[in-house]
């Protein structure tokens, strides 16, 4: 089927009761004005009963063509480089699942916000936030500190970018550690796990030192530094597998992601 572009106010296709894009299942009044379902039979004290048309009477009728064109108006996602075209009453929920969704650095005093693809570049010019390239399914062993256990995970393959991020620790509390993607909270797949463990101080007893390995989920958010505690799993890791003494102190780190298709 042949594609053509047009040009039309696009608020016609909004439903006059709630101002929200229209989408199927369209139901019309006697008068031939529209609403969408859910309004013309939610509203409270004027159930189903249309205000614009002089002869009164509900929303009873559904219009089936209405549905049809609603169904085939796409217009252009707005996010740059972006090109996708998406149906129109569908559109905010298909930019927040956009791969280009705007993103913002995981540090509250840096305002930048771009597509995740940018970030690299953004944080290699303007910060000193240590960042390490990973491949998908291959481990990354990596000296932490435990003063400010945070840093970015860059994956060449994709572009993806990851922030590990740590807890705040006094002398003697355990490490929690949990990875974070920078992308829109809301994208569809792919989605990805994550695999950490720790080693202990070099010369302890293996059986003594080694942590329990371990797999969580990783949270997307497109704004990691205020991602909320609760929705992330945490990596805990014991006083007794870290290296040094004060604020010097470090922690051997492996970690591994995993892409996952479904």
């Amino acid at each position: 089927m042949e594609l053509s572009m047009v040009s039309m106010d696009l608020t016609l296709l909004h439903c006059p009761l709630c101002l929200h894009p229209l989408k199927p299942l369209v139901y019309e009044c006697k008068g031939g004005h529209l609403a969408c379902a859910d309004c013309c039979g939610e509203r409270p004290g004027n159930h189903r009963q249309c205000q614009k048309c002089e002869r009164g009477g509900g929303f009873d009728v559904r219009n089936t063509a209405m549905d049809a064109v609603l169904s085939s108006v796409r217009v252009e996602c707005q996010h740059e480089g972006c090109g996708l075209y998406v149906t129109y009453h569908k559109l905010t929920i298909d930019q927040s699942m956009c791969p280009l969704a705007p993103c913002k650095y995981p540090v509250p005093v840096c305002g930048y916000e771009g597509p995740p693809p940018a970030l690299p570049h953004h944080i290699s010019t303007v910060h000193h936030m240590p960042m390490h390239k990973i491949q998908y399914g291959k481990v990354l062993q990596l000296q932490v500190p435990v003063s400010e256990p945070r840093l970015l995970l860059f994956v060449e393959e994709d572009g993806r970018v990851f922030f590990l991020v740590g807890g705040v620790l006094d002398i003697g509390v355990p490490i929690t550690v949990s990875v974070v993607c920078i992308r829109a909270g809301a994208s569809p797949p792919p989605h990805y796990a994550a695999k950490l463990w720790a080693n202990g101080p070099p010369g302890e007893p293996k059986g003594r030192t080694d942590a329990v390995k371990v797999e969580i989920k990783v949270t997307s958010s497109k704004d990691p530094g205020d991602v909320v505690v609760q929705e992330l799993t945490f990596f805990t890791i014991p006083p007794k597998l870290l290296a040094g003494a004060g604020l010097s102190r470090t922690v051997s780190l492996h970690i591994q992601i995993d892409k996952l298709t479904s």
